[in-house]
């Protein structure tokens, strides 16, 4: 009967245009990377546009080298959860060097590594969000966020993406001792931001915190690099501020930075914390490698030819969506979503630009609304103007042309 259940699930799947299958790489996460086919079969070297290495790290020799020099200092594994033996000098840097980063940010800032974001996402969310909470969760949500809050026993509002005067009202509506906004910071569908200033002020007026989930702005936003808070200039103790270190850090891995009390709590009472084998130290390790080059000359270079190229590849999109009759998404930021509409006719384009050479993911529900298909194009440090120009060139080979009216 189970068989029979997901042979039937898997059809059905396969009717909507909904079936994702794995490529397997062949090569570092770079710019140009040997992929399998779309079967599993033949390698392809295909330009890629679908990673989120947003500064072109997670191949950067440094960072290399700090790996394999964590690894004969450490070992391969770290044998053990954090709060039994597993817990090593390279995380207990790593945490120091991150809490130093948003001291100017979150007063009495520190900071607590953890394997993944999902899991990041999940400790605070199910940690904070006791019976005597509520949690206002913002519409567009990442999926890690989402389930937080359903395993939480906190009770859960929705307010719809960026509306501030309905996310007030719930406030105003709110009873609950213990008020906790949860958001991206930017949204990794369609690279657009939170409105985090109002936000905050909406916190400081009605007693409440803000769990910020800055995947894809930490590394790439800020003079130095140290995210959506730095880049708005925003203070305050209220920000319980959760960062990605698989993405633009180029490694592995995640943080929340929050004041020492919440950090506190989240070592006693988070079980995704707690229960869990700690990650091997050479990647903290290679993450204090990383946190230099974002910090430094190389990062604020990269950061540089990153919004050069986020200004080439959307300057020629315009056009382009313009004549196919799609949408370009109002992001400023390495993500930039080519809103097609139809599951099919987003796979057809994807697979028109890999027999170009290229290669752009086709995104689908369930992971953007119904109807709102999409090319997710993603940029590098690493991509140079003439990949970018390509991309538009193939781009312009393929999208069909509105008839004229």
């Amino acid at each position: 009967m189970l068989l029979e259940h997901l042979t039937l699930a898997a059809a059905e799947r396969d009717e909507k245009a909904l079936t994702r299958r794995r490529r397997t790489a062949y090569s570092a996460c770079a710019p140009q990377q040997a992929v399998s086919d779309a079967c599993g079969g033949e390698m392809h070297s295909l330009l890629t546009f679908c990673s989120n290495d947003y500064l072109g790290l997670a191949n950067h020799p440094a960072l290399i080298a700090a790996m394999a020099e964590g690894a004969r200092q450490f070992g391969a594994g770290s044998g053990a959860s954090h709060l039994v033996s597993g817990h090593s000098l390279a995380h207990h840097r790593l945490e120091g060097e991150l809490a130093a980063w948003f001291a100017p940010n979150i007063p009495h800032a520190a900071a607590l590594y953890f394997s993944t974001g999902y899991m990041a996402n999940m400790a605070v969310l199910t940690a904070l969000g006791s019976a005597d909470a509520t949690l206002f969760c913002e519409a567009l949500n990442h999926a890690s966020l989402i389930d937080g809050a359903r395993l939480a026993r906190a009770e859960v509002r929705r307010y719809a993406h960026r509306n501030m005067a309905e996310l007030e009202g719930l406030l105003v509506a709110s009873t609950s001792p213990l008020k906790l906004i949860v958001t991206d910071s930017v949204f990794s569908m369609d690279g657009d931001f939170a409105p985090l200033a109002e936000l905050l002020a909406l916190a400081e007026r009605h007693d409440a915190w803000i769990i910020l989930d800055d995947a894809h702005g930490f590394g790439v936003l800020g003079e130095q690099g140290h995210g959506v808070l730095e880049h708005l200039a925003l203070t305050s103790p209220r920000f319980i501020y959760i960062g990605t270190l698989g993405k633009a850090a180029g490694v592995a891995g995640a943080f929340v930075a929050a004041h020492e009390t919440i950090i506190d709590h989240l070592v006693n009472t988070a079980r995704q914390y707690i229960y869990t084998t700690a990650s091997p130290p050479a990647v903290a390790h290679a993450l204090s490698a990383s946190l230099a080059l974002i910090a430094g000359d190389e990062g604020r270079q990269r950061r540089a030819q990153l919004d050069k190229l986020i200004h080439t590849l959307r300057s020629g999109l315009a056009g382009l969506t313009r004549a196919a009759g799609w949408r370009l998404g109002e992001s400023s930021t390495a993500i930039q979503p080519v809103i097609v509409g139809d599951n099919v006719a987003a796979l057809a384009l994807s697979a028109a630009l890999e027999a170009d050479g290229i290669r752009v993911g086709a995104i689908r529900p369930p992971t953007v609304p119904v109807g709102t298909a999409r090319l997710r194009i993603t940029l590098s440090a690493s991509h140079t103007v003439a990949d970018v120009e390509r991309l538009l060139a193939s781009l312009a080979s393929v999208v069909p042309r509105k008839e004229a009216s």
